[in-house]
């Protein structure tokens, strides 16, 4: 019974160890950003003011502006991913601290455990229709406006679904237990996946600006089915 114990109280703290280490790796990444826009901005730097908060204040509107300038001059596809990305990871955090405050109080605010027809409601159950509504819509309308906005109801519920991984394959609430455990790797093995795909289309992009400069973006993909053009 003692190792039973040990096991329970071990996957919660594995589970803030992991989170912790991404959430400081981002950290880092802002970190790095703040510093970099603060050493070539108008900023002072900390050695060339006495008030340095005043100055750290102007080197973070500075980088937030960066950060708002990049998104609007990034593509919507390139974009979309960002909010599917931003929106997966912060429902993510959210719904596991909501759900640990209910386990530890038995509220969170508004929230608490559902139950209906003597059933518990799972998250991932609306998780799953908020990812196939907003995905049949981006479907549906094919409007990249569209499909830069759906892409946060979609990114929050794939969240809510993966979040419950563990349960959806083991048939069981396994969702506190050490078995538990793979929910959380397969959640941030996704965040990870949705990272490293956004660097990468980042850097196909700036390979195309090189190797590509004349190419007409407007100029429609082909596809399999379309009329072949005049003289093919």
């Amino acid at each position: 019974m003692a190792l039973i114990r040990r096991n329970r109280h071990r996957y919660p703290r594995r589970a803030l160890a992991i989170g912790a280490l991404a959430a400081g790796t981002t950290g880092t990444v802002a970190a790095a950003e703040l510093a970099r826009v603060w050493k070539r901005g108008s900023a002072p730097l900390p050695a060339e003011t006495e008030n340095v908060l005043e100055a750290g204040r102007k080197a973070s509107m500075e980088t937030l502006e960066v950060a708002v300038e990049g998104f609007k001059a990034t593509p919507p596809r390139e974009t979309a991913l960002l909010n599917l990305l931003g929106s997966f990871v912060a429902t993510l955090g959210f719904v596991r601290a909501s759900t640990w405050t209910i386990k530890r109080r038995g509220t969170f605010g508004p929230f608490r455990n559902l139950h209906a027809g003597g059933r518990h409601i799972h998250h991932f159950i609306p998780g799953i229709g908020l990812a196939f509504l907003s995905g049949a819509w981006a479907i549906c309308t094919r409007h990249e406006q569209y499909e830069n906005w759906l892409a946060v109801p979609f990114g929050a519920g794939v969240a809510l679904t993966l979040d419950e991984s563990a349960l959806l394959l083991e048939l069981e609430d396994v969702y506190w237990s050490e078995r538990g455990q793979i929910s959380v790797e397969i959640a941030l093995g996704a965040a990870a996946l949705l990272a490293t795909t956004a660097l990468t289309l980042r850097l196909l992009r700036r390979g195309e600006e090189k190797v590509l400069p004349d190419a007409d973006e407007s100029r429609p993909m082909p596809f399999f089915g379309a009329p072949a053009a005049p003289g093919a």
